[in-house]
Formats: C-alpha cells, sequence, structure tokens
C-alpha cells in the first residue's frame, strides 16, 4: 500500500495494519512527512484548539531500585547524585506552582522505597486538601494494584508509567531480568480499571528497536487507550551500558507524534523535555506536529541537575518554571497558547 494511503487511513480513523505502519516509518518521504504534519494539527486543533496545557515537574527523588540499562538513576550508577524531597518541600514547589499558575503537578521519582504508600497517601492527600482545583498526577513505577488505589484514594487523579517498548524481547533487552513487559502491561491496565487518567509511551530510538517494535507501540496505544502518552528521543546517559548508543532522531519522534494523535486523537500529548533536549526548538516542533501539553519544572533549582535520566538534560532557562513567560512566548510565537486549567482528558 502507497503511505498516502496509510496516512489517509489515519486521518479517517481506521487503524493500518502493523506493516503498514512499519513501512510508512521505514519509507516516510519529506512531503509524506509534511502531509502527516497537517493532518496531526488539523486533528488537535479540531479538539483543542490553540490551547496548549503546562504540567508543573516535580522531581521528588533520584533513588531507584531498578537497574534499567537506559536510566541514569539506575541502581547500579555509582556516579549518580542522590536526593529525595521532604514533604515541606514538595509542598514549597506546589505552593510557587500554584502561584505560577500551574493547575496540574507531577510528582516523578524513581521507584524508592522511602515513599511508601503511607507517606506518599499523606502528601498526596495533604496536596489534594491544600489545592481542591488542581490534578496530582503520579510518576512512580510500578508499585501494586492495592497501593496505586491507596493512593488514587487519597486523591491523585493520573498516573504516567511508560511501557517503554511493547515488544517482550525488545523490553528484555532494556530492562533487568526482575522486569517484564507483562507487569508493566498489566501495571497500565490496572491504573485503568481503578479510575486513573492514566499514561503510556515509549522511547524513540532505543538500542534494537526497529520499525516493526514501534508499530507494535503505537497498535498497543490503540489498544490501551490511555489518556495520556508520553514519547521521546532516546538519549544516552554516560554511565550507563547504552553510553555510546545514537540518539533517538528528532525527525522520527515528529512524525510519532502525528501519527498518535492521528490514531488517538483526543490523547493528551507531551512536546516533551527529551525533545527540547536534542533540539533547541523541539517542544515547539511537537506542538506544530500534533503534541498539546508541555512539562516545565517546578523542582527546587539546586536538585534539577541530579535528576539525570540522560546525558545534557535542558534544567534551566525555559524549563524553570519561573521563565513560564519565556515558554508561553515561544508558543505564541507559532500561534499556541499557553493555558492554565487542568487540562483533563476529555
Amino acid at each position: 500500500m502507497e503511505n498516502l494511503t496509510i496516512i489517509e487511513k489515519l486521518k479517517s480513523g481506521s487503524v493500518p495494519e502493523k506493516q503498514e505502519l512499519a513501512q510508512l516509518l521505514e519509507t516516510i518521504t519529506d512531503s509524506e512527512r509534511e502531509a502527516l504534519k497537517e493532518a496531526a494539527q488539523k486533528k488537535a486543533q479540531s479538539i483543542f484548539s490553540n490551547k496548549v496545557y503546562i504540567r508543573g515537574l516535580i522531581e521528588i527523588s533520584s533513588y531507584c531500585k531498578n537497574d534499567c540499562l537506559y536510566c541514569g538513576l539506575r541502581r547500579s550508577n555509582k556516579n549518580a547524585v542522590r536526593y529525595r524531597l521532604s514533604k515541606e518541600q514538595i509542598l514549597s514547589c506546589c505552593e510557587n506552582g500554584h502561584r505560577l499558575g500551574f493547575r496540574t503537578f507531577v510528582l516523578q521519582g524513581g521507584e524508592d522505597a522511602y515513599y511508601s504508600d503511607d507517606v506518599m497517601c499523606d502528601i498526596v492527600s495533604t496536596i489534594r486538601q491544600k489545592y481542591p482545583d488542581c490534578a496530582i498526577t503520579l510518576s512512580l513505577g510500578e508499585r501494586g494494584y492495592q497501593s496505586f488505589k491507596r493512593l488514587y484514594d487519597a486523591g491523585a487523579d493520573r498516573y504516567l508509567l511508560r511501557h517503554e517498548t511493547a515488544n517482550a524481547l525488545h523490553y528484555s533487552k532494556l530492562h533487568p531480568k526482575s522486569m517484564s513487559l507483562e507487569t508493566r502491561k498489566s501495571s497500565l491496565f490496572a491504573l485503568k480499571e481503578i479510575g486513573y487518567q492514566t499514561g503510556a509511551g515509549f522511547m524513540v530510538g532505543s538500542p534494537w528497536q526497529t520499525y516493526e517494535t514501534l508499530a507494535e507501540d503505537l497498535l498497543f496505544i490503540k489498544e490501551l487507550q490511555p489518556q495520556m502518552c508520553g514519547i521521546g528521543p532516546f538519549i544516552p546517559h554516560k554511565d550507563t551500558p547504552f553510553f555510546d548508543k545514537p540518539s533517538g532522531t528528532l525527525k522520527m519522534t515528529l512524525v510519532l507524534l502525528s501519527i498518535i494523535r492521528l490514531l488517538h486523537p483526543h490523547v493528551l500529548l507531551p512536546a516533551t523535555t527529551a525533545l527540547g533536549t536534542i533540539h533547541p526548538k523541539g517542544r515547539e516542533l511537537g506542538i506544530l506536529h500534533g503534541a498539546n501539553v508541555v512539562m516545565p519544572n517546578l523542582s527546587p533549582a539546586e536538585h534539577r541537575k541530579d535528576y539525570s535520566l540522560y546525558d545534557n538534560k535542558i534544567c534551566t532557562g525555559d524549563e524553570a518554571a519561573e521563565c513560564i513567560r519565556c515558554l508561553s512566548g515561544r508558543m505564541k510565537l507559532i500561534g499556541y497558547e499557553i493555558v492554565t486549567d487542568r487540562g483533563d482528558y476529555k
């Protein structure tokens, strides 16, 4: 099938076959890429107008029990700077963010046993009490059904848990033996069952990724129907086994953003920090290719560089929440407007 026919299929709401998606990713031309971008941009604007939602990212811990081969926070990295934010520090970040206009807080961290259910439920319920007009998003890895349920009952609204790859063999090459794609997928379906607005997602250009595994990622997104989907280019970290692997590309990431927008039109789709790291206008380009969320950093300035998932992560300037005006100005230049409501999935 010709690529333009596959793009028309996506525009009409039909789901291409796995081999059609793989073919499109492998052989797409510049003119076809432009057609895909225009279709995704039009689809996003028909649902969200020119609105871009902001999320305040609070990176609460750089400790992690896992040893994922791509991540700078992996347990085996002896050079990682470890820190934990106290409840008071987290609440201070929320206070600062609320004053700046943020109405979603994203508490993200490694899988750190310090943040037990009791500790996290106390933090979540306090934020819920203090900021009833805000959404609380958690991104704390796999915790099990009862833990997810307790946190939801304490007041959490959303949970981000990227699946990283929907191919089991590929998953095993990126993660230690203690982790499995089956567990990750069951966690995602559990989050949806409990009632969370749930986020999945994957790295673009990770080692051993193929056009076929990317097609499987896209079909899993269609199957799961997550309310949020975070994708960004793989960027190597100098202190991991993947230190010498090539980064994912801007072009492929933008193509995939556009396809996801057409496959799942209402999804909340960030233009990620990683995209802004590999290209100075990466986030603007992400928005123009169908994304509709940006996530500036609300973490304490002294710890931003310590939450080192990959090398050269942007952690000052526009990434700092204090420069939200700069980010707003950059979005205005491309015809978009940052809005400060919760931006729930519709």
